[in-house]
């Protein structure tokens, strides 16, 4: 008996944003699994841990590793099933629903490679870098996937200038995670031990790689403010969606808590909380700019 596509369609958006939260947290556990320095708690061993599929309770970076590993398996389980239920219920209509579910199971095959690379390779900040790009492009492609299958716009419009502003915030937003990540990859978190200035300069001319690496990144952040700024601007302006308005002031809101948790963690010498704290409002953003951006996709398509 063929199954009606009917049922899984009404299941596959919670699933889907349910696996999107799941990977949500587990980037805020990737971040601290960094800050902890449980990035080799298992060795340079990948499944396994010191030789052992359950890690040894007595090293608490062991079990911090491992505890990310399992989160991630987890993650993979659900993933299975909201990919099966695009395909049942998404292959004839809604492609946008499925292109994004079968890329992300592509990006969540890749950051499982790159998290055994980064371990075999004992955490170069490169392969630390492109494993948190990958998890942000992962949870990116579950929410384009849920949000395509929950919004139903009331009406379309032509593309303006809040749409162009909605897709750079979401790829400086991007941008700025990368950039953080490569600041901490490269052990320069510390580079510029003042905020907003770097060690007392406006530019950090001749203080080194490090110091030019995490003024880099700040000045990412700078830009993706003003962005935000006009955005939640322009969506008084020209946007009566209440949907539209409460996604670019909470995209707002999560960034100034990045920024006010960045400058607690130079302030605080790089407590542990405060580094986890960091990525995980770089994370909130970034879900609330994809969400947004896909609202305008749907708004501004015919």
């Amino acid at each position: 008996m063929q199954v009606s596509p009917a049922r899984p369609s009404r299941l596959y958006p919670y699933l889907a944003i349910t696996t999107a939260l799941l990977t949500l947290g587990l980037i805020v556990f990737g971040a601290v699994v960094r800050v902890t320095d449980s990035g080799l708690g298992c060795g340079d061993e990948w499944p396994t841990c010191h030789g052992s599929i359950i890690p040894p309770l007595d090293n608490l970076t062991a079990v911090i590793e491992w505890l990310h590993r399992a989160f991630a398996v987890l993650i993979g389980l659900f993933g299975i099933a909201v990919l099966v239920l695009a395909i049942r219920a998404y292959r004839k209509q809604n492609r946008l629903v499925l292109m994004a579910t079968v890329t992300a199971a592509v990006l969540f095959a890749l950051q499982s490679a790159l998290g055994a690379l980064v371990v075999v390779l004992e955490l170069p900040p490169t392969a630390v870098t492109l494993h948190l790009g990958t998890a942000m492009l992962l949870l990116g492609a579950l929410l384009v996937g849920g949000v395509a299958a929950i919004y139903q716009p009331q009406k379309h419009y032509a593309r303006d200038q809040f749409t162009t502003l909605a897709f750079l915030a979401a790829a400086l937003t991007f941008i700025i995670i990368l950039t953080g990540a490569l600041v901490r990859g490269a052990g320069a978190s510390l580079s510029c031990t003042d905020w907003p200035l770097c060690n007392g300069a406006l530019v950090p001319v001749g203080q080194g790689q490090g110091a030019l690496i995490h003024w880099t990144h700040r000045v990412a952040v700078l830009g993706l403010g003003i962005t935000l700024a006009m955005l939640v601007w322009q969506a008084w302006r020209t946007r009566p969606s209440g949907v539209v308005r409460m996604l670019a002031a909470a995209g707002f809101i999560a960034y100034l808590l990045q920024v006010g948790v960045g400058a607690l963690y130079v302030f605080s010498m790089a407590a542990d909380w405060t580094g986890a704290a960091h990525v995980g409002f770089a994370a909130v953003t970034w879900s609330l700019m994809i969400s947004l951006s896909v609202v305008e996709i749907l708004q501004t398509s015919d």
